[in-house]
């Protein structure tokens, strides 16, 4: 069903959401390691890229198509758009 891949998407990004969230709240308390930040920095990736699927998956189902077929782009290409 093709709401489904939309509610998956959307529930992905509640938990990376929820995530950054908590390393945010660490990095005002106490600071984050090399690795925290590294780990916040992928955060901020994928929320972007899982951003973008959400919307070419509802464009796809406003238009007629079949959001379930629609992938995820790359970070990289992701990213490009930000620039």
């Amino acid at each position: 069903m093709a709401g489904n891949d939309i509610d998956d998407t959307l529930t992905r990004i509640e938990q990376l959401i929820a995530e950054e969230r908590e390393l945010r709240a660490q990095a005002t308390g106490t600071g984050l390691s090399d690795d925290e930040q590294k780990r916040l920095k992928n955060l901020q990736q994928r929320l972007d890229q899982y951003w973008d699927l959400l919307r070419r998956r509802r464009a796809s189902a406003e238009f007629g198509g079949n959001p379930d077929q629609v992938e995820p782009r790359p970070v990289s290409e992701v990213e490009s758009y930000r620039q």
